[in-house]
């Protein structure tokens, strides 16, 4: 077994060499077959051996009070009704944040709206929800809190130990007071929600004191615990399978639907499946917060930054530690010898916050790359050239050394492929007819993480290697890249290489989360792999570094052998375990790109027609180019919503959203989506990671908003700070017809 902690690079290994071909060639989805042909089983497709029933969940319809009583008689005696669970004190109230220990349990206390109060139990999902409906709860309902500005004089800092404590460098107050041109200004962006395709879904079985339980899982490692405690069992007696997952960003670490069919599985004594309604998951889901961030920026009249600063104030329902971490994309990026990132929470009764894709970057860098575009305004230079003028030569807030980072060269990159020395500086002075034609950039930046992973990898007889890991594949591609880097090492095709993910019998992984699953999961593949071939080596009386693995030879000095040959009648098996090390101190590490975008708004109507994106970024090792490739446009699609149209609206009289599904809640659909082109400035970074990669799903979304943001500026000289950029902000300030 290799185990390796990153306290140093993991140094050279076959994938530096890349003999077989593999490793970042654009291959096709090794599980696309199974998807597009519907082989492929998601959670709510899973079929156990007994009889399936089916739970509907009842949620408050309160945001504050207390639940004085749940009339259940006349659902209890509608058609196919077989239970309904008020009284179970194992009974979650709404989905858990990441880092919880256990789902939050209902105690007859309602804190924010659409949280779970009980479980209807039939023997059709149709009839399961008919009883919902029939279920009546009586509320002794109180005033709550929905406002976050209205209550900021009971805002706090960041709890001690959270993830993005303050951060203060300098003084960005004297900065400002002597600087030559300033910038002091507030932008808020609205709450926010997951959508992923499919929704929450889980299938319970019990046998006796065990339980299987198919879920729609990001991260083993932090749900089974989770359940486990929940329930109030061993985790030995867990087995958890996540085969496939219809997107997940953030939200799916482990929500109250595996509780709820766990403990409606054991009271029927059948298997039991529960989806959460796309309507239900608005609340019972966590979210993005709101932010109202106060961006200032201070600088020479030649424009160098003297100070910086991005204060937010975001809110968290009552309760509950997680905070939007803003800034977290700021803090590294940009020279400034004064320097202030701090957050302010403010609590309400409203839907928990939690992790949404890019926590932090997403929003914090729609509102600081917007800033520096109206500093560059100011300062009379090129938005580009400006970032550049400011790229530091070590961390700027730690003052230590980047593992890699070719922002500049993206920055370059991008401006040739776009065309960008065809841009008008002078806003609103490109027309198309009645169109006004606008170009805008943005800085894209992403914090670097890696996490605990182990994989076992089994090389046999028939010259097969087998892959077995409880890591999870969102949808990002994880069967592919792993199976392209067992191949890559063991000079395998890549239908030799069988991956195997999801099940909890398998060695714990990363898990899909925080851009660190494909770097993680990856490394410690490749550290199995490595042992492998040390035997193999072994077995062929040479050095590792002295013989070639290829199209499933090993060849050495004069001699060229089948790998099957070396195997023999048993298997080569080998783990790999990465951990994380003091490498994530000694080093910067972070993904940079550079986001481009151009924008078409009618002169006369407002209305916002993206045209063209553009992307370059700097992720480390490109493990597939097509999966890579896709990654980044996922991103930068989300950016355009952020931009154009999500905004989950809160009744402030209820504490609702207002606009709970996907025909209100606005996102992103073909028609609103351009060309868009997504490149890599690619440089392997093994400090960051054995496999040189670093993380890309959430670097796209970075930056993005903020590039069409900024192009619409150009095209009409309408400064919106306040998203998503809705018609009512833009028409007023359009120039005359």
């Amino acid at each position: 077994m290799t185990d390796h902690k990153m306290d140093a690079d993991y140094g050279a290994s076959a994938l530096d060499r890349g003999v077989q071909g593999l490793l970042g060639k654009g291959v096709d989805r090794t599980d696309g077959f199974a998807k597009v042909t519907g082989a492929a089983l998601y959670a709510a497709d899973q079929r156990p051996k007994g009889k399936l029933a089916y739970g509907y969940a009842v949620t408050a319809t309160i945001a504050v009070g207390t639940v004085k009583s749940v009339d259940t008689i006349e659902a209890a005696l509608m058609p196919g009704v077989i239970t309904i669970i008020t009284d179970d004190p194992r009974l979650p109230s709404e989905s858990p944040n990441i880092g919880a220990d256990m789902a939050p349990r209902f105690d007859g206390v309602v804190e924010s709206y659409g949280q779970i109060v009980a479980l209807v139990v039939a023997e059709s999902f149709e009839q399961a929800r008919a009883a919902a409906m029939a279920v009546t709860v009586d509320y002794a309902p109180q005033k709550g809190k929905f406002d976050t500005l209205a209550n900021i004089d009971s805002a706090k800092p960041p709890h001690e130990g959270s993830m993005l404590p303050d951060a203060i460098k300098g003084d960005v107050d004297a900065a400002m007071a002597e600087a030559d041109f300033t910038v002091d200004v507030t932008y808020s962006t609205p709450y926010q929600v997951h959508a992923a395709m499919e929704p929450h879904a889980a299938v319970a079985e019990w046998d006796g004191d065990d339980l299987t339980l198919y879920g729609s899982i990001q991260i083993f490692r932090a749900a089974r615990p989770l359940l486990a405690k929940s329930l109030g069992i061993d985790i030995a007696r867990i087995r958890m399978l996540s085969p496939y997952i219809g997107g997940g960003f953030g939200g799916k670490i482990g929500g109250p639907e595996m509780v709820l069919a766990s403990i409606a599985a054991q009271a029927v004594g059948r298997p039991v499946r529960v989806a959460m309604t796309r309507q239900q998951l608005f609340h019972s889901i966590f979210g993005r917060s709101d932010t109202h961030q106060r961006i200032r920026l201070a600088a020479t009249a030649d424009g160098k930054l003297t100070g910086m600063a991005q204060d937010s104030v975001v809110s968290q329902k009552v309760g509950v530690s997680f905070f939007e971490p803003v800034a977290l994309g700021a803090l590294s990026l940009y020279a400034s010898p004064a320097r202030q990132f701090t957050t302010k929470i403010v609590k309400l009764n409203v839907t928990r916050a939690g992790a949404v894709r890019a926590p932090g970057e997403a929003v914090g860098m729609m509102a600081l790359e917007t800033a520096m575009d109206e500093m560059a305004e100011q300062l009379g230079l090129d938005p580009i050239a400006f970032r550049k003028l400011n790229e530091p030569d070590v961390d700027p807030m730690r003052g230590v050394p980047f593992s890699t980072r070719r922002l500049n060269d993206c920055l370059d990159e991008g401006a040739k492929r776009f065309g960008w020395d065809k841009r008008v500086g002078t806003p609103g002075s490109v027309r198309e007819g009645e169109w006004m034609i606008g170009m805008g950039m943005a800085t894209a930046a992403r914090v670097n993480f890696l996490a605990n992973s182990d994989a076992r990898v089994r090389l046999t007889p028939d010259g097969v290697a087998e892959i077995e890991t409880d890591m999870t594949d969102i949808g990002t591609g994880t069967y592919t890249i792993l199976a392209q880097i067992a191949g890559e090492m063991l000079g395998l095709p890549i239908n030799k290489v069988t991956v195997k993910l999801g099940d909890s019998d398998y060695p714990v992984a990363a898990g899909s989360g925080g851009s660190f699953g494909a770097a993680s999961s990856g490394s410690s593949v490749q550290l199995a792999c490595d042992d492998i071939v040390a035997e193999l080596a072994r077995r062929m009386d040479a050095k590792p570094e002295d013989m070639t693995l290829k199209d499933g030879h090993a060849i050495a000095g004069n001699k060229r052998v089948p790998i099957s040959a070396l195997i023999g009648d048993a298997p080569i098996e080998a783990m790999g375990s990465l951990r994380p090390g003091t490498n994530s101190r000694t080093f910067s590490q972070a993904t940079h790109g550079a986001q481009f975008a151009e924008v078409a708004v009618n002169a006369v109507t407002g209305e916002v027609r993206v045209r063209r994106m553009l992307g370059v970024f700097d992720c480390g090792r490109i493990l597939n180019a097509k999966t890579a490739r896709s990654q980044a446009l996922g991103g930068m699609i989300w950016g355009i919503g952020y931009a154009l149209h999500e905004d989950a609206v809160l009744d402030q009289r209820s504490g609702s959203y207002v606009n709970r599904d996907l025909g209100e809640y606005h996102i992103p659909v073909n028609a609103d989506v351009p060309q868009i082109e997504a490149y890599f400035v690619e440089e392997i970074d093994n400090h960051a990671s054995p496999v040189g990669a670093k993380g890309i799903g959430e670097l796209g979304i970075s930056g993005a908003g903020a590039a069409v943001t900024n192009a619409i500026y150009n095209a009409t000289g309408v400064r919106v700070r306040d998203w998503p950029m809705t018609l009512d902000q833009i028409l007023p300030g359009l120039p005359p017809v």
